[in-house]
């Protein structure tokens, strides 16, 4: 019998090694069974509830086309920790006449299914809430849940058992000078583009790569872009918004939490913004839209247009004029 397997890994605990022990557990299981080794497939540093990876969707097709009798993995949740996804590549498997097999569980059956798949979701919903537990403790001492913003670095510190201090953020001065010199030119008139495009002539670099009206405009919903961002008036918001998996596509949109979830902790010491010119900003924002000024005038907000429509009148188009509001 032919057999394919597959490994992958996710955790930031694990290497590319993790792959080749996998394949070896696998292979070793095959070889005392007697099967044919074939094609392996794997997935690095891939979370195990997507579908979307590329060594995952190879497998399928290979096993559409039927180039395989049996799947090995070194267990269930390696090829998924999504109850439906795990349920569906089963289906997939059993109605191209493929056998699964893990080395944990054995030969797979409906009642793997059933409970492993639970099994693997119930642990997704348990890591996800430690790791918001987690984030939200950090945020409550002031320090970052992660990532780097525009105008900070990195604070390296070392605690007494010698372990690295994490999630401690210092202002950036180079980078803090173009902070304010963005909400500066704003409140004075400039636009998001005419300032992105000054920023790049100069050959400033932005917070990924060049910068874009975007990223200065942003979102204020959302909170997003420099002239949004309250960390640098000393405020930082974690818990604005939360990610959920598109059912049909599997990717992650974005949605707003209420207001009430939002954890909001004041940190002085990495402002960056003084409260008049963020004042300003705010202000300008207030009364435009994308940088514009709404003006009085044709297609701006608080004027009426009259146009041309026609209705019916004994069976003719008659033609008569409205007034619409802009």
């Amino acid at each position: 019998m032919r057999v394919a397997t597959y490994a992958r890994y996710s955790s930031d605990l694990q290497t590319e090694a993790s792959i080749d022990d996998q394949v070896r557990l696998c292979q070793r299981l095959a070889s005392q069974n007697g099967w044919l080794i074939g094609q392996t497939y794997s997935d690095a540093a891939i979370s195990g509830a997507s579908i979307l990876r590329p060594g995952y969707q190879r497998l399928l097709a290979d096993a559409r086309q039927r180039c395989f009798e049996v799947v090995v993995a070194e267990s269930l949740d390696r090829i998924s920790r999504d109850q439906e996804h795990i349920a569906a590549f089963y289906k997939q498997m059993t109605f191209n006449g493929i056998s699964v097999v893990t080395v944990a569980e054995g030969e797979i059956s409906d009642l793997h299914i059933g409970l492993k798949g639970t099994m693997s979701s119930l642990f997704l919903k348990d890591l996800a809430q430690k790791t918001r537990r987690g984030l939200e403790g950090r945020v409550r001492n002031g320090k970052s849940a992660g990532g780097i913003t525009y105008g900070y670095s990195v604070l390296r510190s070392l605690n007494a058992d010698g372990t690295p201090v994490t999630g401690e953020r210092q202002i950036h001065a180079a980078e803090a000078d173009v902070v304010r010199r963005i909400f500066r030119d704003y409140s004075n008139g400039q636009s998001p583009r005419a300032i992105a495009t000054a920023l790049n002539s100069e050959g400033i670099a932005g917070p990924r790569g060049p910068w874009g009206s975007s990223t200065i405009y942003g979102n204020g919903e959302r909170g997003t872009g420099i002239l949004n961002n309250e960390l640098y008036i000393g405020r930082m918001v974690w818990n604005r918004q939360r990610f959920l998996k598109d059912p049909l596509t599997g990717r992650r949109v974005a949605r707003m939490n209420a207001e009430a979830d939002w954890v909001v902790e004041e940190v002085p010491a990495l402002r960056i913004v003084e409260e008049a010119l963020w004042k300003a900003v705010k202000a300008r924002q207030g009364v435009t839209r994308y940088g514009r000024p709404l003006r009085h005038g044709k297609g701006s907000p608080g004027t009426r247009r009259s146009v041309m429509v026609y209705g019916t009148s004994a069976g003719q188009n008659v033609p008569f004029t409205c007034s619409l509001a802009s």
